[in-house]
């Protein structure tokens, strides 16, 4: 069983509805602790609204207390109250198997987390991961550093890993280049996941994919880097099956392998 810790999509492209697709098409039962709904399609986030943090907490609670919760990942975190709220029960409810999606920002530039609550991320949550998934972006505030090369790419994740975390994983996909390269960092070792760059405009929840996938790897008893790596394969696959919804940026699909 798998626990999502994260904000609605009410595209259904990302979030809790992108993980809980995801935990399924790996055979996990997901179960989840929403932390905010949007108003959003395939052109951006019209509305965006926090649940309280009582709730978010009661969420995790109620099903933490009567459920054994094999991994669990966080995704949209609002604020600084919730980030604070989440840490705690993580700690509380002893969960052993965690991944923390950096969540900042939206596909379309939507601010997911605010500054504060970014605070609490980087010196609370992320010590208590067994995976952290930044992006570029993601992976510069967190360093605070810029992260725009392989070796910026690098020292990100070794200053990332010194807070805590096992393992990092930070993804290049806004790298330039016709390589998608993924920077993985294991108790201080470095590999490369290389791929090649796929030409897709739909990439919505690309990002919830990939880290909804190494949580039900990790619920699964894999090894955390080699759910890193089997989830960047599937993520891969669910991004070449991304699909035109709307006007706008359609999602991935992570159901590719049922309708391929």
């Amino acid at each position: 069983m798998a626990l999502t810790i994260a904000g609605s999509d009410s595209s259904g492209g990302a979030g809790i509805e992108a993980d809980l697709k995801t935990f399924e098409a790996h055979g996990v039962w997901g179960v989840a602790a929403v932390t905010g709904v949007t108003a959003q399609n395939s052109l951006g986030v019209q509305v965006s609204h926090g649940v309280s943090p009582e709730v978010v907490r009661a969420q995790m609670t109620s099903v933490g207390s009567d459920f054994r919760i094999d991994a669990a990942k966080t995704g949209m975190l609002v604020d600084e109250p919730t980030a604070i709220a989440v840490a705690q029960t993580i700690r509380q409810l002893r969960l052993r198997r965690v991944v923390i999606d950096p969540v900042l920002v939206s596909t379309h530039g939507d601010t997911l987390l605010d500054l504060d609550g970014i605070d609490v991320l980087r010196g609370q949550l992320v010590p208590l991961a067994t995976v952290v998934t930044p992006n570029l972006a993601e992976a510069a505030v967190l360093a605070q550093q810029a992260v725009d090369s392989r070796e910026a790419m690098e020292d990100a994740a070794n200053v990332i890993g010194n807070m805590g975390p096992p393992v990092v994983l930070v993804t290049g996909g806004h790298l330039l280049g016709d390589t998608s390269p993924d920077c993985l960092y294991v108790e201080g070792y470095i590999t490369w996941l290389e791929a090649p760059r796929l030409a897709a405009v739909h990439n919505h929840g690309s990002g919830c994919v990939l880290s909804a996938a190494i949580c039900a790897g990790l619920a699964k008893g894999m090894e955390p880097g080699d759910a890193c790596v089997a989830a960047k394969h599937f993520t891969q696959r669910a991004i070449a099956a991304g699909f035109r919804l709307g006007s706008g940026i359609g999602p991935v699909d992570p159901g590719w392998e049922r309708r391929s």
